[in-house]
Formats: structure tokens, C-alpha cells, sequence
């Protein structure tokens, strides 16, 4: 087994600094450490809740797995055997053997070490140099690994529900995008738009733009709104046309308004369409207003 302390920030590491956990007068004990197993060597959990897994999304990861690695190390115990078994991360596992991998990152940890792990992960989420994937990863450990709700996973890092969501959502997107995260070469905000697109395939697509021609994250949230509704931009510019043709309509009639409104001796509101109908309307004061427009009227027969 040879283990890879040396993988820095590296797609194997995420988080290779949460090994490690204050303790007792500032001493530090190793809890957790990221190496690199024979993937034959390792067994699922036979208390694996999830027996069933999506083939499609399998090959999918496979295939993102065969191009960039593994972005998040599964995590599992060691066994008296010398075997591992998985504690998280059977899909990652799955996937991998399907891409024909020998071997695999992965967190080796006791199964006595819970209450240690949960100390290092917490302290490790108060770390300011760590980036939103990082973040994220380390929301997801202390979820699988240590059986936390959202909600106790809130209180334990002293942030709101929706923040911690909001992270871990982030774990949904394809690995490139995380990646494009860890690297800043796009915002948490950009991200965040990204999560309103369906497919990974439409995500990617949109990344590789913001890339390419500095999209903020507004111009963002207006693709992925144009995106999920195709007919938004027709429609839209549509309304601009209308909007510029009344603009020329209202210029046409405002002589004939201002004629009118001579003639009548009264404000005349004129209004028209763009499909050609309209109204006018000649408002009256008084009873004796009224007969002096309808005199004007008839005078006009």
C-alpha cells in the first residue's frame, strides 16, 4: 500500500490537511489518512442502505473518472483481514472499477475513531484558506461518516441550514466545474447558477463560456434562465420590438393628437397598437362641456 501524504492540493487530497485534530495540551493525533489502496482489496458494506445504482449516471462518472481521476477519495476501515471495507463512496468505488482502475484514494480510518473524525472535520470547516469544494467535502464526511442531519450539521459548524445545502449542492456538479472551483477560475456565485441547469452536459457547456468570454455572474443566471426556457429570448425580443414600434407609433400621432386636442378645445388622449387599432378618448367637464364638443362634432358633418 503506498500512501500519497505528498498529493498536496491535488485532485487525491481535497482535504489532506483534516487528518489531523488538536486533542489534549495541543497535542495531535493522526485519525484519518488519505492513501492509495488496490480497489480488489476492497469490499463494499453489507449495511449499505442503497442497493440500487443508477447504471447510466455510473458510466457517466466512469467516464469523468477516466479523464481527471477521483475528485473526492472514497473513505473506508481496515479490516483484521488486512481487506477494506467502504464507509462512504461505494458509487465512487463502483465507477472506478468500471474505468479499469487498479487502485483508488481513499480516507483509512477505524471504526472506533467517530467522535475523533467529527472533531477534525469541524475544525478543519473553521480553516479560512479552505475553498467551497473543500467546504463542501467536508460537510458531505461529517454527514456519511459520522450520521448527521443537515440540521445537526448546522448547529455543529455555526452556520445557517441553507448555507450547508448550498454547499453540498455544489458536490452535484461535474468534477470539471468542482475543479474549476478549487482553482478559481470560477466564483461560488457562478457555481450556484450553474445548480438551475439539469444536465451535466448543459452545465459544462456553460462553463467552458464563462471561461472563454468572462461571464459575471449575472450574464449567468440570465443563460441558464434563457436555457430552461427557450422561448425567453423570442419573447423578449419581441417585447423589445413592440416596445420600439409604439415608441414610432406614439411619435406618428402626436401631431394628430395635438391637432385634435386644438380642435376640440380639450386634452385628446390618443392610443394605437402596433396591430393598427386604438382609441380616442375626448374627456368632458361638465354637462355644457359635453354640448360644446358634440356641436364641434356635428359641425364637422
Amino acid at each position: 500500500m503506498s500512501k500519497k501524504h505528498a498529493l498536496g492540493r491535488g485532485l487525491g487530497a481535497l482535504i489532506s490537511d483534516a487528518d489531523e485534530v488538536n486533542v489534549v495540551n495541543n497535542s495531535r493525533t493522526k485519525i484519518a489518512n488519505i492513501n492509495e489502496i488496490e480497489i480488489n482489496n476492497v469490499e463494499v458494506n453489507p449495511f449499505q442502505p442503497r442497493t440500487q445504482f443508477d447504471e447510466e449516471a455510473l458510466v457517466e462518472l466512469s467516464t469523468s473518472i477516466k479523464q481527471i481521476g477521483i475528485v473526492q477519495p472514497i473513505t473506508v476501515r481496515e479490516l483484521p483481514s488486512g481487506r477494506y471495507q467502504i464507509i462512504a463512496g461505494e458509487r465512487r468505488y463502483r465507477a472506478s472499477k468500471l474505468a479499469g482502475k487498479v487502485k483508488i484514494p481513499a480516507y483509512v480510518r477505524s471504526a472506533e475513531d467517530d467522535t475523533m473524525l467529527e472533531m477534525a472535520l469541524v475544525e478543519n470547516i473553521q480553516r479560512e484558506n479552505l475553498d467551497a469544494i473543500e467546504v463542501a467535502i467536508s460537510y458531505q464526511r461529517l454527514i456519511d461518516e459520522c450520521s448527521l442531519t443537515q440540521e445537526q450539521l448546522s448547529e455543529k459548524v455555526g452556520k445557517k441550514r441553507a448555507t450547508v445545502t448550498n454547499y453540498l449542492r455544489l458536490l452535484r456538479l461535474p468534477a470539471e466545474v468542482q475543479i474549476g472551483i478549487r482553482e478559481k477560475q470560477i466564483s461560488m456565485g457562478h457555481a450556484r447558477a450553474l445548480l438551475g441547469l439539469d444536465d451535466s452536459e448543459t452545465q459544462l457547456m456553460v462553463f467552458d463560456q464563462i471561461i472563454k468570454y468572462d461571464f459575471s455572474v449575472r450574464r449567468v443566471e440570465e443563460v441558464v434562465r434563457e436555457l430552461n426556457n427557450p422561448h425567453a429570448a423570442e419573447e423578449k425580443k419581441q417585447k423589445e420590438t413592440d416596445k420600439a414600434e409604439n415608441k414610432k407609433l406614439k411619435e406618428e400621432f402626436s401631431d394628430l393628437q395635438k391637432k385634435l386636442a386644438n380642435h376640440f378645445n380639450t386634452k385628446v388622449k390618443l392610443k394605437c397598437t402596433t396591430k393598427g387599432d386604438g382609441k380616442i378618448v375626448i374627456p368632458f367637464k361638465s354637462d355644457e362641456d359635453l354640448e360644446r364638443i358634440l356641436g364641434v362634432l356635428d359641425s364637422m358633418n
